[in-house]
C-alpha cells in the first residue's frame, strides 16, 4: 500500500534524485533515472560555477537543469499531494476501497505541499533572474565591443 503522506514528503525532500518514482513504480521506472541524472548534471554546473565563476559556458549550460529538476519535482509533490483519495488509491493502490486511509490527506500532507509551493517557486524565479542576468551581462559586452 503506497501513503499519499510519505509519497508527498518523499518527492519534496528525495524527488530531485527520482526516490518518489521509486517509491511509487519502483527501481526500473526511466523517469526515476532521468530525475537522477539531471539532477547530477545540475550540481556539476553548480560545481562548476562555484570553482570557474560565473564566465564559464558549460555551468551556465548545466546549471538550469538543478533549477528545472526541483520546480519539476515540487510540482510533483504538489500533484501527489493534491490527488484526491479516490483517485490516489485507484492509480496507486488499485485493490483498496475507494476511502481507504492510505490516500487521505492531513496536516502533515498540507505541510508538505506548502514546502513543495514555496521551494518550487523560489527554484524557478531563481533561475529565471540568474538566466536573465547573464543574458543582459553578455548583451552589454557586445554593446561595448560595438561600441569601441
Amino acid at each position: 500500500m503506497k501513503n499519499k503522506t510519505l509519497a508527498t514528503w518523499i518527492s519534496l525532500v528525495g524527488g530531485p534524485f527520482g526516490l518518489h518514482r521509486v517509491y511509487l513504480y519502483g527501481w526500473k521506472d526511466g523517469f526515476a533515472w532521468a530525475h537522477f541524472f539531471l539532477t547530477l548534471l545540475g550540481l556539476l554546473g553548480l560545481q562548476r560555477l562555484m570553482d570557474f565563476g560565473v564566465d564559464d559556458p558549460l555551468s551556465w549550460w548545466l546549471l538550469p537543469l538543478l533549477g528545472f529538476s526541483l520546480a519539476w519535482n515540487c510540482l510533483e509533490a504538489l500533484i501527489l499531494g493534491l490527488m484526491s483519495p479516490e483517485q490516489w488509491n485507484q492509480r496507486f493502490n488499485p485493490s483498496a476501497e475507494a476511502l481507504h486511509p492510505q490516500g487521505l490527506s492531513n496536516w502533515i500532507t498540507v505541510v508538505a505541499i506548502v514546502l513543495a509551493l514555496m521551494v518550487g517557486a523560489t527554484a524557478l524565479i531563481s533561475g529565471l533572474a540568474m538566466s536573465f542576468q547573464h543574458y543582459f551581462e553578455a548583451q552589454i559586452q557586445e554593446g561595448l565591443k560595438l561600441a569601441e
